[in-house]
């Protein structure tokens, strides 16, 4: 992509270039896939404005249009997967969690997801030949789950410096959900800086599901929800990253038959992440992942261990 200012774009002069630059909107491909609303909200201007911006950086940018599926199949050949230190939850996930997706883990508390999350926050930073991704991560916590000393055991299990490990880990404590939903705009302006190549938010729903209670506030939940979720699949794409959000479940009363759990969030997540993964305790320290949704792999089942030195089969 050549170089460009955003006042090469038409109607940007150096003000609404400054708005945007604030906002996060400082490259092409992110004023691309912008929506008018939300760019003439944050430039203080209309809506009819910010369409012509957002469709002079799409032709930029060469986005917005259908392409063949044989430059599409290129184009999914850039994606890479991040191990989890399981050779068999590896072959669950076709090679590991994958970048430009958002993957799902649902199950009850001590299920494992707090420590696949940060498993994930480790292997990361290896090279990509031994399955991580060269990278850095932002861990968004929702619950006060992140252990700093988790981290260090983990790493010692990978043979890495623990100390050094922790300094690519990029850890915020979200307040409530306006701001859990803020710091994926951060964690944006962090990866212009730093090759952030994981976001982890752990726990997705939590605050959502404490503001918003009973059905009268459920669509508003739903559709900030809805708003979050496509922040993350936005930065997935932007910075080929893994997303691994971690969620809840809840007891569903009408379920007689099969497992009466299900994930909170409702079709809005469900449609977003990519995989889904249900996980559950089993005897001796071992753990069951089952994957319940992906758009190319089948369904399956595998068992794992969450050990001192993490994740192993």
């Amino acid at each position: 992509m050549e170089m460009f200012n955003l006042e090469d774009l038409p109607g940007v002069g150096p003000a609404i270039a400054r708005k945007l630059e604030e906002a996060g909107y400082s490259d092409l491909m992110a004023i691309a896939v912008a929506s008018p609303s939300e760019l003439a909200e944050v430039a203080d201007i209309g809506e009819g404005t910010a369409a012509k911006i957002i469709q002079a950086a799409r032709e930029k940018a060469d986005v917005g249009g259908f392409e063949t599926g044989d430059v599409l199949l290129e184009k999914l050949e850039g994606r890479k997967h991040l191990t989890t230190g399981s050779k068999a939850f590896d072959e669950l996930l076709g090679g590991g969690f994958e970048t430009q997706a958002i993957t799902e883990l649902f199950g009850e508390f001590g299920s494992g997801k707090t420590q696949i999350a940060h498993q994930l926050c480790v292997n990361v930073q290896m090279a990509e030949d031994e399955g991580g991704l060269d990278g850095e991560a932002v861990f968004i916590d929702t619950e006060n789950t992140f252990r700093p000393e988790r981290i260090l055991q983990m790493a010692e299990g990978m043979g890495m410096d623990g100390k050094e490990a922790l300094k690519k880990i990029h850890v915020a404590t979200a307040f409530n959900s306006n701001h859990q939903m803020m710091l994926v705009d951060k964690a944006m302006e962090l990866a212009r800086e730093r090759p952030v190549r994981l976001l982890v938010v752990d726990s997705l729903t939590g605050h959502f599901r404490a503001e918003y209670v009973g059905r009268g506030a459920l669509a508003e939940r739903q559709q900030k929800l809805n708003k979050h979720m496509h922040s993350l699949l936005k930065f997935a794409r932007l910075y080929n990253a893994v997303i691994c959000v971690t969620n809840q479940v809840a007891a569903r009363p009408d379920v007689f038959f099969g497992d009466p759990t299900q994930p909170i969030g409702g079709h809005i997540v469900g449609h977003t992440a990519m995989f889904r993964i249900y996980l559950r305790k089993s005897k001796g320290g071992k753990r069951i992942a089952r994957l319940i949704d992906s758009p190319h792999l089948p369904e399956g089942e595998i068992v794992f261990m969450v050990k001192e030195e993490g994740i192993r089969d």
